[in-house]
Parts: structure tokens; sequence; C-alpha cells
């Protein structure tokens, strides 16, 4: 589908906000909503586009940009406008974070993508979501554009707005299969989920995750990578870029390796790209200085309270891995019997969790307890629980009667 006779203009001025908000405020329905970001681009994770539609209204595009400047950062007007519809969105948990930094934060949600999921459906991105079930084509052409660009160009702005105009429709269709699977409960849960769910703390050592940090051998190369990440960090802070656009991770950890002994060892150094790298060579050289000089080492291996990977179990407790493993064998013959996948019916996390550090006493309700604190959704407590608790006895049961055996 193709709406190119349309030309879609953005809400930019206080004037034409003002009107949108009452158009929207006069129609009928749920509200789809859609964000756009400049992933890739931009440091922050902003929305530069913000796009509504209603039945009865229309769609908008909204310039948060712009309007700061003529409304204000927060929507105020917008959000008072919708805030007590169901707000229909795909993909709920990447738009939900940007639109609540700008004063939009919905009561209700009905998360298409995520319906999708619960479903067992094969393809959940919205454009084949729209193609199987409404028989419409959407093109995704500009998905990873760089939605901080002004002026939009007009196929941009078409693209948004089939985003949203749509979305009521799918969301229509959708609820149908989740009546016919008998899952509207289970769907009621995981929306209401996404939306209480807490954002995630900030990570310790975010410099960890630099791609090809493990093959950084040494606390002192540790040290400089680590200070290379910091620099490009408050570099692409300054400059609202995103981090790689300035100097590719695998620059930083070749130079991490590398240890380079001057400026001019640095700057002929092949593997060091990037439109920063020589640009800013002296920052680079600084934090090269500074990770050689400091005190302050990083381990080599943090030690935490995570769950170590599965992987090991084996060796380091076999009991655990004999958990795990029954018991992700029952919640996976579980996902397949009710078609849903098997994240979906419990966070792996979670069950890894439990394996490894189980209640003292093993049943169903210690087990639900136990999911409870976690995080787990009723419905999957009542689904796994049980499941789980059964496996756990049962791999107990085995070890101890090869136990005897062995004796």
């Amino acid at each position: 589908m193709t709406n190119e006779a349309v030309e879609y203009a953005v809400t930019a001025t206080a004037a034409e906000y003002e009107a949108a908000v009452a158009a929207l405020a006069a129609g009928s329905g749920p509200v789809a909503v859609d964000a756009e970001r400049a992933s890739g681009f931009r440091y922050s994770q902003r929305a530069y586009l913000i796009q509504v539609f209603r039945r009865g209204s229309g769609v908008f595009l909204f310039d948060p940009i712009a309007l700061e400047a003529e409304v204000g950062h927060e929507l105020t007007a917008l959000q008072d406008a919708i805030v007590g519809e169901e707000w229909v969105l795909h993909a709920a948990s990447q738009d939900l974070a940007c639109l609540r930094d700008v004063g939009l934060d919905p009561v209700d949600i009905f998360d298409t993508e995520l319906a999708a999921r619960l479903l067992g459906l094969p393809r959940v991105g919205l454009g084949p979501l729209t193609e199987s079930l409404l028989g419409i084509h959407l093109a995704k052409e500009h998905s990873a554009a760089d939605w901080s660009t002004r002026p939009l160009p007009q196929s941009w702005l078409t693209y948004a707005a089939l985003d949203v105009e749509l979305l009521v429709d799918l969301r229509d269709e959708v609820e149908k299969l989740l009546i016919s699977a008998g899952k509207t409960e289970i769907a009621r849960q995981e929306f209401h989920g996404e939306l209480v769910k807490e954002a995630k703390a900030p990570r310790a050592e975010p410099w960890r995750r630099l791609s090809g940090i493990h093959s950084v051998r040494g606390v002192r190369n540790l040290a400089v990578a680590r200070e290379l990440w910091l620099a490009r960090d408050e570099l692409a802070r300054e400059r609202d870029t995103a981090p790689g656009r300035l100097v590719p991770d695998g620059a930083l950890t070749a130079v991490a390796k590398a240890m380079p002994a001057s400026k001019r060892e640095l700057a002929g150094l092949k593997e060091f790209t990037g439109r920063a790298s020589r640009s800013e060579i002296d920052r680079w050289w600084n934090a090269i200085e500074l990770g050689r000089t400091t005190d302050d080492l990083p381990v080599s291996r943090p030690s935490g309270e995570h769950v170590p990977p599965v992987r090991a179990w084996a060796d380091r407790n076999p009991e655990a891995d004999a958990r795990y493993r029954l018991a992700r064998e029952r919640v996976l013959a579980y996902a397949e019997e009710h078609e849903i996948p098997v994240e979906n019916v419990l966070t792996p996390e979670l069950l890894r969790r439990a394996a490894w550090e189980p209640p003292a006493e093993i049943n169903a309700g210690s087990i639900a307890a136990q999911l409870a604190g976690g995080g787990a959704r009723p419905w999957q407590i009542e689904a796994t629980a049980p499941l789980i608790a059964a496996a756990f006895v049962e791999a107990e049961q085995s070890a101890a009667e090869a136990e005897e055996s062995a004796s």
C-alpha cells in the first residue's frame, strides 16, 4: 500500500498543536501512538517525531523538538486529551521511555507486537503483521533513518503516518485472534506488565559492553579500554552523536590491545578508525595515559551476584544443572503446546535463578513465591510453578537414586 497522493504536515507550532489536540479529543476509540528516534545517529534516545491517530480525528505528526520552544518540553495538553483512552502501540517497550520523556504516559495499552508473540504468530514485525492480517503491504524502508533530520522528507512522513493509521485496525484483528485462542487475560497481564516495568538500573561498568572486550588481556590494557570508552562517551554526549559514529568499538579495543607508546604511534595505528579518531587525538591520548598510570585498576572478570552461565553449571553445580535442564524441558513443552514463545512463558533469567538457588522447601507454593518475587505475571506463575516444582523434585530424586546405586 502506498499513500503518495496524501501530503502529511508536521505539527510544529503552538496553533497547530492546539488544533491537533482538539481534533484528537473529539475522535473516538483507541489512540494509536508511535515514536521515531535517531538510534545509531544520536547519543540521546529522545523522540524526534511522535505519530498519533484516532478514528474520527485522523493522523497527526508531532515534532517534539520544535514544540519544545512553542509549548514546553512536556506535551501536557496532548496527554490530557488522550490519557483516559487505550493507547495502541507496536512493541511498546521500545517507545514508552521516550514518550514519557515528553510527558506522554498511558494508563492502558494494547501492544500489537507483544500480542502477536503470545499468539505464536511466525512474524510479528509491523510490516509482516499488517500484511498477513490486513492484506496491506507496509513498506519499512525508513525504519533506520536519522529522524533528527530537518526538514523531514515527505516520503518519511508518509512512512511514519502509515505506522499509526493502520494500527487501530490491526489491533482489532489481533484482538479477535486473542479471543479465539483464549488468551485475552494473558495479554492483559502482559500489557500491564509493560506499563509498570521499572527501568533497568544503569550498569556498574558499562564500558565492559565494548564489542571485542573479551579479547583484551591484562588489567592495564582493560584500564586503557575503560578510559577510552569513558572519553568517547563524554564526547558523544557533548555532541549528541552515537558513540560508534565517532570511533567504532573495534577501534577502541584495537588501541587497548596495541598499547601505543606515543601519540604519533596512536595516529599511525591503522585499526584506529572513525570520524573523530584523528581530530580528537589529544583526547584519546590523554585517556591512554590515564589508563597507563591509574591506580584504579579493573578486575579481569568482575564477580557479582548474577547467576553464572549455564554452560558452567555441570562442573560447578551439577545439582542445579539437573534441575534446570529438566525444568526447562517442561516449560518448553508447555510453550509448544500453547503456541507461545518460551521466553514469554517465563523469562529465562527467572528459571535460571530458581534452578541455581531454589527455595529450602521445594513445592509449587514456594516456587510460585520465588517467581512472583522476580516479577513473573500471575498467569506465568500459574502455568509454570507446578511444572518447575515437580521437575526440581524429580531431578533431586534421580540424583539420590543414582547416588544409592553407585554406593
